[in-house]
């Protein structure tokens, strides 16, 4: 799939109400859940004890954490829109997010992502974008989550 342009108000005006598509399936690790425990200082043992959560846990082994949903949308953003020809782009806040289902160690999982609106603010505008985190097998999402991004253009 091709990857959406934004470089301008009028292209993000474009794509309102619109689904920009899934991103390629990626794969989660073990170690990858482990780095992200480093990273936040969660280290709750449905995350990094491995043993443990096959035994215990009520999803059978490792589970990422909720925010690691949120932490990788921004950059799975980055394969379906092409945000170069912007002055910058910021993740401005989150104005829902759930965590339906679990992501455990191994499992498979996409972003698919759409475009809710865009308020324009003169110097930059605001876009929420619905994201949601897939995973591969699940009737249920892992997250889903309505983000704003700001976007400045060049002059």
């Amino acid at each position: 799939m091709a990857k959406t342009t934004i470089s301008s108000l009028a292209d993000l005006q474009s794509i309102e109400g619109k689904a920009l598509g899934t991103t390629d399936w990626h794969t989660i690790t073990f170690e990858e859940i482990v780095a992200f425990a480093d990273a936040t200082g969660d280290h709750q043992w449905i995350h990094v004890d491995r043993e443990r959560a096959q035994k215990e846990s009520p999803f059978g082994g490792p589970v990422a954490h909720g925010y690691w949903g949120i932490a990788r949308i921004g950059g799975l953003f980055g394969e379906l829109v092409d945000t170069s020809g912007c002055a910058l782009v910021i993740n401005y806040g989150i104005n829902k997010a759930r965590f339906p289902a679990a992501v455990v160690a191994g499992a498979r999982y996409r972003l698919a992502i759409s475009h809710q609106s865009t308020t324009d603010k003169g110097e930059f505008a605001d876009a929420i974008f619905v994201a949601t985190i897939e995973v591969d097998g699940s009737d249920k999402p892992a997250c889903v989550a309505e983000v704003v991004y700001r976007f400045a253009f060049s002059k």
